[in-house]
């Protein structure tokens, strides 16, 4: 009996240094990725904080993966001949997610904090799938025909983020009203996003606005940016900006269920990537003259205000209305 406890003694400590080492390694990823990411995750609780970080690490992984770059930023000049190809990266991915969850070490710390993650809260294939279908559909060089389209793309490559990061804060994964309200401020997020860097995207030969808001307003593909079709283009993102500020309120209404730290540190994130659509929309055919951001005072007003809401609890609850294609809705379109 003595033996057995001090070997079990012995794997509790080998396990616990172990999640030291990826939560340190997930905290380097988190600080030299999103300053903005890393400030906020010091809004919550030290375990949740901890869990957010690893999170973090792995969808940043993937993502440097899949764009060649290291955290977010170009990597180099590639020889030629050296650079893998979009499905080679997807493949890369998929290869070592899935060695992840299924427990096993894939020798990549990014990697190995989904699978200490999933050891932890109740994260499922599916919503990790969700994912990594995102990955999938930027490897094929796919473009949104229609707004359901973009919004299955932001569900995607945020929203299902968004869920994931739910379940990091304790959200059951049965209870599908809040998990859809999660997944609606990841798309609120990009969404914001996309109005952001239309020029950013052109120059990299990618345009995430429906072809059929481009094809109403006598937009040719392809010419997005050029100037003459700027004002064009002024109407089509308010009406972006109009959808966000819905999934937004949606997901306003789920952060009221959240503990108070939790709560305040989502209500935060929706103040600050609310603030950039909301600005986007306010400077009109001006909105691309530089890039929109928010400075470090109102980052801290934003958080400021947020605390005030989280006090009182946020948004009233109830049944509040939900936009119309969500979580479940998009996952079925994207399975048809």
């Amino acid at each position: 009996m003595a033996t057995e406890n001090l070997l079990e003694s012995v794997v509790r400590e080998a396990g616990a240094a172990n999640r030291a080492r990826l939560v340190k390694e997930a905290h380097r990823s988190i600080r030299k990725g999103s300053k903005s990411f890393s400030a906020a995750s010091r809004l919550f609780d030290r375990e949740t904080r901890e869990r957010v970080w690893l999170l973090y690490a792995w969808c940043r992984a993937c993502d440097d993966i899949a764009d060649e770059q290291d955290h977010g930023h170009a990597i180099g000049p590639v020889r030629l001949g050296t650079r893998l190809s979009p499905e080679d990266r997807l493949a890369t991915i998929r290869t070592l997610t899935e060695l992840a969850m299924a427990g096993e070490s894939t020798g990549t710390p990014a990697f190995d904090a989904l699978g200490q993650l999933m050891r932890e809260v109740p994260l499922t294939p599916q919503m990790v799938e969700d994912v990594l279908a995102g990955f999938a559909l930027d490897a094929a060089d796919w473009r949104p025909r229609s707004e359901a389209d973009m919004l299955r793309y932001c569900y995607h490559v945020a929203g299902a983020v968004g869920v994931m990061m739910a379940a990091v804060m304790g959200v059951s994964p049965e209870d599908d009203d809040t998990l859809d309200r999660a997944c609606d401020l990841g798309i609120a997020f990009q969404i914001a996003n996309i109005v952001r860097d239309v020029w950013e995207d052109d120059a990299n030969g990618r345009c995430y606005l429906p072809v059929e808001w481009l094809v109403e307003a006598d937009i040719p593909p392809g010419e997005v940016t050029k100037p003459h079709y700027r004002h064009a283009l002024v109407p089509m993102v308010a009406r972006a900006c109009a959808l966000a500020r819905d999934y937004e309120a949606s997901a306003r209404v789920g952060a009221t269920r959240l503990a108070f730290r939790q709560r305040w540190a989502v209500l935060s994130a929706a103040n600050i990537y609310g603030g950039i659509a909301r600005e986007v929309e306010r400077l009109g055919a001006h909105a691309w003259d530089h890039r929109v951001g928010t400075t470090r005072s109102e980052k801290l007003g934003h958080v400021w205000s947020a605390l005030e809401e989280a006090r009182t609890g946020g948004e009233p609850t109830g049944e509040a209305p939900r936009p119309a294609l969500s979580r479940r809705e998009l996952r079925a379109l994207a399975q048809a």
